[in-house]
């Protein structure tokens, strides 16, 4: 997979894994208790719609672009409304040309007393996200590898947050680095919340990584949970665009499992490619 996250902003797996934080984080703001964002592999943190890469990559255009013109039911669209108001901020003028990506999502939504870590080591990234966060009091941009990041940084003085894992895939190793990067994080912060973005191209190490998951947040005392969803817009082909891709939800929040069940389904449609897409939610095994 290709670094360089421009190609594929807003393409199905943003969407899916955007939907996903924002109802995390707005779950999580029920509480007046201040909380922390932590961002292992931040990125650019905005990204053009209109340059070159985007322009080539084309993922947008069957991604967000089909939601913001999507029509939803009544119970959905007030759970979708977060997310599509923040895409709507960065494109005052109605016409899709920008996508925030994870850390200016989760910034939209922090409170006065909440603060937010991005850790991103890539030169060119890194700046750009520096200047979209410039002269921001409650997000640190740090230049330090998000796998020596993770138990850095947990658990954090609010003691209270969500920890997104986002790699991006260019190493053949990358679900063991996940897969460890997420056990030593959890095992210094087992009640913070986790989100764990992969691509399905193996099933072999989809299950690895899930088992995984499940067994160390298992052995937790209490137990956390997890919950899996991966989401599929296509049958994958060898040697073909990213066709499916996945989250593991760490400690999500009691509510989630309900709004998954009302909006996956009314995202079938829109984001599917030669038909109607598919999802798959449930519980994993150790």
């Amino acid at each position: 997979m290709n670094y360089r996250h421009a190609f594929h902003a807003g393409g199905f797996a943003d969407v899916i894994k955007h939907i996903v934080l924002v109802r995390m984080l707005v779950y999580l703001q029920e509480k007046p208790a201040a909380l922390r964002v932590i961002d292992s592999h931040a990125g650019a943190g905005r990204y053009d719609l209109t340059s070159d890469e985007a322009r080539r990559g084309g993922e947008w255009l069957t991604g967000v672009a089909r939601i913001m013109q999507a029509r939803f039911s009544e119970r959905t669209l007030p759970l979708l409304k977060p997310y599509l108001d923040i895409v709507r901020a960065f494109n005052p003028e109605r016409e899709l040309k920008t996508y925030p990506g994870s850390p200016l999502i989760a910034r939209a939504l922090l409170r006065p007393q909440d603060r937010m870590t991005a850790c991103e080591v890539e030169p060119k990234a890194r700046k750009q996200l520096i200047d979209a966060l410039r002269r921001d009091t409650q997000a640190r941009v740090v230049d330090l590898d998000g796998w020596l990041a993770l138990p850095a940084f947990v658990p954090p003085n609010e003691r209270r947050g969500l920890v997104l894992i986002d790699p991006p895939f260019e190493a053949k190793d990358e679900f063991e680095h996940l897969a460890d990067g997420f056990g030593e994080a959890f095992a210094k912060w087992p009640t913070g919340s986790y989100l764990l973005w992969y691509p399905v191209k193996s099933r072999r190490a989809t299950d690895t990584l899930a088992r995984h998951a499940a067994a160390v947040t298992a052995a937790a005392r209490p137990p956390g949970k997890v919950l899996r969803l991966e989401f599929s817009v296509a049958p994958q082909a060898a040697g073909e665009p990213l066709a499916s891709c996945g989250l593991l939800i760490v400690n999500p929040p009691w509510t989630l499992m309900g709004e998954l069940k009302a909006i996956l389904p009314e995202l079938e449609k829109p984001l599917g490619q030669g038909g109607a897409g598919r999802f798959r939610l449930e519980t994993p095994k150790p």
